[in-house]
């Protein structure tokens, strides 16, 4: 039988969201050790997906959905990193039919937050009922294939318009060279901007490249966000430093340490070779030796953008 001091010992670890990282063998994810480095209390992991078979894909798409990408099944990856937070990413697998992101929410609880995909006509009564689930933002992709065709800088102003009475933000999938482009729009949305998977800037050009210097710039104006996540994305030097792209996270992180994000991208949809989740979490090591910025990384800036309490 558990003793007293034990189980109350227990209980105010739970309640910190303290987790132990622990051995595990995770769909979708090379290797099964733990990371080497220890995720603080309340550590989110801020950007994710989940598939569900019992929903359906929605007809624009072509692509397909990963098998071992359920609730449960990240619910694994979890353990393995030590992560407590999470913030699921609706992907455009499902379009803009966020019932998959909505259920897992449901499941997961007050630990885990949204990001849907909306179309023009959802109502203010759609949007509240995501509010109160957990849906902090919308993401608006303009590198995969939508339901709505192309995606255009007026149907971002139009989301960013309609969701900034709820506080929520846009998170925006582009090009490097989109964001040079639009570098402007950006910088003039009435809510925050999130830009994922570190601005998907092109290699070797990396931090020459016009998109890495706006982005900079949009990240000194005070209202840009950057997601340092998908690191094989552009490499061309690949893991399991990933040189080339690490040094534009380094970067991004120096300019704005309060507004940067740690996200697995789990279950890793572009790659046939799924990387080892805990190699990639332990690249946060590399790209700071300050553990009260990682600190900042994992815990008080999700905490910030999504409002865990």
């Amino acid at each position: 039988m558990v003793d007293r001091r034990t189980f109350i010992a227990a209980s105010l670890l739970a309640c910190v969201g303290l987790r132990t990282a622990t051995a595990q063998n995770v769909p979708n994810s090379a290797g099964s050790q733990p990371p080497r480095l220890k995720a603080p209390a309340l550590a989110c992991d801020s950007h994710h997906h989940i598939y569900d078979a019992r929903f359906p894909v929605s007809p624009h798409w072509r692509g397909g959905r990963p098998d071992g990408a359920t609730v449960a099944d990240y619910r694994l990856l979890m353990a393995k990193l030590g992560i407590a937070r999470h913030v699921v990413v609706q992907p455009s697998t499902y379009g803009s039919d966020n019932r998959c992101l909505l259920d897992a929410l449901a499941q997961f609880g007050a630990q885990a937050r949204g990001i849907v995909v909306i179309d023009d006509d959802v109502d203010a009564a759609q949007l509240k009922e995501m509010d109160q689930l957990g849906v902090r933002g919308v993401r608006v992709n303009f590198l995969s294939p939508q339901s709505w065709g192309v995606t255009t800088v007026e149907r971002l102003r139009r989301t960013a318009e309609r969701i900034a009475p709820l506080g929520w933000h846009v998170q925006i999938l582009m090009s490097g060279a989109q964001i040079a482009q639009h570098e402007a729009v950006l910088a003039a949305l009435p809510v925050p901007v999130v830009i994922d998977h570190l601005g998907r800037i092109p290699q070797p050009d990396g931090l020459d490249h016009p998109g890495a210097q706006a982005i900079l710039r949009l990240l000194a104006k005070g209202n840009t966000w950057i997601k340092l996540s998908e690191p094989y994305a552009d490499t061309l030097q690949g893991p399991p430093d990933y040189p080339d792209t690490s040094l534009l996270a380094r970067t991004y992180l120096q300019a704005a340490p309060h507004r940067t994000l740690w996200g697995s991208d789990w279950p890793h949809p572009t790659e046939k070779i799924k990387p080892d989740d805990a190699v990639l979490f332990d690249l946060l090591a590399a790209w700071t030796a300050d553990p009260a910025v990682r600190h900042q990384i994992l815990v008080s800036n999700p905490a910030a953008l999504f409002g865990f309490t």
